[in-house]
């Protein structure tokens, strides 16, 4: 009897590693048609980028100043929705506004010899955050100092739109998501889909150059309503999208969850090249580390992404390989893809 069950054990899992090879088999052939979109859409560069919002550092590349790109929050550290993946902690490595204000302060990072800056903070219950308070304080930056200046909205109204677009700033970034519960149980907003439907609507028609970002297994690393949120996303003229995936952070409701899997991630990567294929696609700050980290990241090289913020140990090695020219930024991904970017970034 054991004989048997052994022997039933046996090809069960030869059935199953059979099954994972023409799963892999069928990826790595998707990954290579969505490399040939991207080569016929873009030149050769491949962007690589380290914004000064932590340490790093590897054998191909060491970035030369921890503050060339900054980020503010134009709020304290009390969120109203307290996200289940977020809890505010994301906040508290933010460079708070002075009493003396932000331009002020935007003075002093561009003496020191920043470059730009992310402003972000708290989203209210509505899921905005207050950068209309700041719209003329963020125009005068623009006016007066050599700083790129993005800005982490949450939802756009109106009033928030014309703001951004008083304030010529370079670009808006806010979270697409595709899954009313998503929306609900994650984010706590009494919202639907249209809300971030809506936003993008209002960003294109002031002309506000945007940059959605799509969070991958936001759901307690399950896919819910990612698809959905591409699809958003395509309706636009987006200046780049950015993808991140669900990163576990300490002092969350999410801490002890998995990652979704690499090949997940890896078969959105595939989507998002053949939906936008003209369309900039950034791998962002937010993921995972460790090998899921070094596959995922070799998946984006393959799928066809245009730019990786703080590549894993030998992906620098692995895109020349792949005939990719790399170009290295100490900025937020996606700033090369911005209005007005005279010079390099």
């Amino acid at each position: 009897m054991r004989t048997h069950v052994a022997k039933d054990q046996h090809i069960v899992e030869m059935l199953s590693n059979a099954a994972s090879l023409r799963i892999r088999d069928s990826l790595a052939h998707l990954q290579q048609r969505a490399f040939t979109i991207r080569c016929a859409n873009f030149p050769s560069d491949i962007h690589f980028h380290a914004p000064g919002l932590k340490r790093y550092e590897t054998e191909e590349w060491s970035p030369e100043r921890s503050n060339a790109f900054v980020p503010i929050r134009l709020t304290g550290t009390a969120c109203a929705l307290n996200c289940d993946h977020c809890r505010g902690t994301i906040l508290n490595a933010m460079q708070p506004v002075p009493d003396d204000g932000l331009f002020a302060l935007c003075a002093r990072l561009a003496a020191r010899g920043a470059r730009g800056v992310l402003l972000s903070g708290a989203s209210n219950r509505e899921g905005q955050v207050p950068v209309t308070a700041f719209g003329d304080e963020i125009r005068r930056v623009k006016e007066a100092l050599p700083l790129r200046v993005l800005v982490h909205t949450g939802l756009v109204d109106r009033a928030q739109a014309e703001a951004l677009y008083r304030a010529r700033v370079d670009a808006a970034l806010l979270d697409i998501i595709g899954a009313e519960e998503t929306i609900r149980e994650i984010y706590h907003l009494k919202l639907g889909v249209g809300a971030f439907e809506e936003s993008l609507t209002w960003l294109a028609e002031y002309g506000v150059p945007m940059m959605p970002h799509i969070v991958l297994g936001l759901d307690y690393g399950q896919f819910r309503g990612e698809g959905a949120a591409l699809t958003m996303v395509a309706r636009y003229p987006v200046r780049a999208l950015v993808l991140v995936v669900l990163m576990p952070l300490l002092g969350t409701a999410m801490d002890r969850v998995q990652p979704p899997a690499p090949e997940e991630v890896a078969a959105f990567f595939v989507r998002a090249r053949e939906q936008l294929p003209s369309t900039p696609l950034l791998l962002g700050c937010a993921r995972p580390g460790g090998v899921w980290k070094e596959t995922v990241d070799r998946a984006a090289v393959d799928s066809g992404l245009n730019g990786i913020a703080y590549p894993a140990e030998g992906i620098v090695a692995y895109a020349r390989a792949r005939g990719l020219r790399p170009r290295f930024h100490e900025t937020c991904c996606g700033v090369e893809w911005t209005v007005g970017n005279e010079g390099p970034v």
